[in-house]
C-alpha cells in the first residue's frame, strides 16, 4: 500500500474551462478511488484529433469544465473497493470503450460495443466526478482523463499490459493507432491483392494505411490536401497519393477513372460529410466497401444518391477499429514488443504537460503525426 492510497491527490492536469478556448494547466484534486474504480499514475499521454473536435464543440453533450485526454498510459497507484484484476504497480491503458464481458453487445463477436459505455456522461457511475480544482468540481470525458497526472477509471475502461512496454509509446494504443490499423482489418476486412484508398493522412490515417498493408492490398492511395504529408505515408505502406486540390472534378470521379471503375476499399479519417460521400462513391459498385472513422459536428448528417447504395456498395463506420478493448489492447502491445507494430514512428513531438496547447496547434496546422504529453 502506498502512502497516497485512500487520499486525495494533488497534481497537474490541463483543464478545459469552456468550449474553444485554450485549455489551462491547472493544480486539481485527484479523489480516492471507489469501490469498483482504479486510480492511475498516467506516466504519458497522446494528443489525439478527437479532443480537439471535442474541444471545438462537435458535441454539445460534453460538460466544462472538463480534463480531456484518452490516449494514456501507467500506472496503478490504488485500487477501491472490489477490484481483483488490477493492484497498486501494474502497467495499463485506459479504454474509452469499455468492455464489460456481461452485455449483449460484449457477448455479440460482431461489435466491439458495451452497453456501458458514455463517452459523454462526465460522471463515473455513481454520477460524481473525482476531480476538483479551485473548489469547482471538473468533469471526466471519455472516462479517460488522461490530460490530468492522476486519474481515476471504472475497472472495465482499464486493461492490464506487459510491464516491459515503454508507456510513452504504447499510449498510442488507447485511441489514434488501434482505430486506424483495426478499421482496416477489423471492420473494413481488407483482403489480400485488394485496393484501397484511405482519407486524412493523419496518425489513424496513417494507421488505416498500415492495417491496409498488413492485410496484404498491394494498391494504397493516399489523399490529402497538405502535400508534407505524401513522403512520410509512404513508410507506412502508401504505393501512391492524391491531391484533390490538384483536380478540377470531384475526387470520387478522379479516383474511379485512376482504379478502372473503384476501389475495393475506402477508409475515411478526416471527420467532413463531403469526404464521406467522396469516399464512397470512390468505391466499386457491386462490392465496394467504405468506412467511416472521422468525427463530424455531432449534428451534421450524411448523404449519397440512393443508386449509389442501390449498385452493392456497402457504408458502414467504426469505433475503436472494431476491437473489443479489454482483451485486444494487451494484444497489440505484444505485437509492438514483437517489432510486428510500428508505433514509434507515428511520435513526432514530445513535450511537458505545460506545453499541451502547442500539441494541439501542431496538430491543426499538419505539423505533427502524434505528440505525446511525458508527465
Amino acid at each position: 500500500m502506498s502512502e497516497t492510497t485512500g487520499k486525495v491527490i494533488t497534481c497537474k492536469a490541463a483543464v478545459a474551462w469552456e468550449s474553444k478556448k485554450p485549455l489551462t494547466v491547472e493544480t486539481v484534486e485527484v479523489a480516492p478511488p471507489k469501490a469498483g474504480e482504479v486510480r492511475i499514475k498516467v506516466v504519458a499521454t497522446g494528443v489525439c484529433h478527437s479532443d480537439a473536435s471535442i474541444l471545438a464543440g462537435y458535441d454539445p453533450s460534453v460538460k466544462f469544465p472538463v480534463i480531456f485526454g484518452h490516449e494514456g498510459a501507467g500506472i496503478v497507484e490504488s485500487v477501491g473497493e472490489g477490484i481483483t484484476k488490477f493492484k497498486p504497480g501494474d502497467h495499463v491503458i485506459p479504454l474509452f470503450i469499455p468492455q464489460c464481458f456481461e452485455c449483449r453487445p460484449c457477448k455479440n463477436p460482431n461489435t466491439n460495443l458495451c452497453a456501458k459505455m458514455n463517452l459523454t456522461a462526465g460522471v463515473l457511475s455513481d454520477g460524481t466526478s473525482r476531480f476538483t480544482c479551485k473548489g469547482q468540481q471538473v468533469f471526466h470525458c471519455m472516462n479517460t482523463s488522461t490530460f490530468s497526472q492522476y486519474t481515476v477509471v471504472e475497472e472495465n475502461y482499464l486493461c492490464k499490459i506487459d510491464e516491459s512496454a515503454p508507456l510513452d509509446k504504447v499510449c498510442l494504443l488507447g485511441c489514434g493507432i488501434s482505430t486506424g490499423y483495426g478499421t482496416a482489418l477489423n471492420s473494413a476486412k481488407v483482403n489480400k491483392g485488394s485496393s484501397c484508398a484511405v482519407w486524412g493522412l493523419g496518425a489513424v490515417g496513417l494507421a488505416a494505411v498500415m492495417g491496409c498493408k498488413a492485410a496484404g492490398a498491394t494498391r494504397i492511395i493516399g489523399v490529402d490536401i497538405n502535400p508534407a504529408k505524401f513522403e512520410v505515408a509512404k513508410q507506412f505502406g502508401c504505393t501512391e497519393f492524391v491531391n484533390p486540390k490538384d483536380y478540377d472534378e470531384p475526387i470520387q470521379q478522379v479516383l474511379m477513372k485512376k482504379t478502372q471503375g473503384g476501389l475495393d476499399y475506402t477508409i475515411e479519417c478526416v471527420g467532413n460529410v463531403l469526404t464521406m460521400r467522396a469516399a464512397l462513391e470512390s468505391t466499386a459498385p457491386g462490392w465496394g466497401v467504405s468506412v467511416i472513422v472521422g468525427v463530424a459536428e455531432f449534428d451534421s448528417e450524411i448523404s449519397t444518391r440512393p443508386m449509389e447504395m442501390l449498385l452493392g456498395r456497402s457504408w458502414k463506420g467504426a469505433i475503436f477499429g472494431g476491437w473489443k478493448s479489454v482483451e485486444s489492447v494487451p494484444e497489440l502491445v505484444n505485437k509492438y514488443i514483437k517489432q510486428e507494430l510500428m508505433l514509434d514512428e507515428f511520435i513526432t513531438h514530445t513535450m511537458p504537460i505545460d506545453d499541451i496547447n502547442e500539441a494541439f496547434r501542431l496538430m491543426r496546422e499538419g505539423k505533427s503525426i502524434r505528440s505525446v504529453i511525458i508527465y
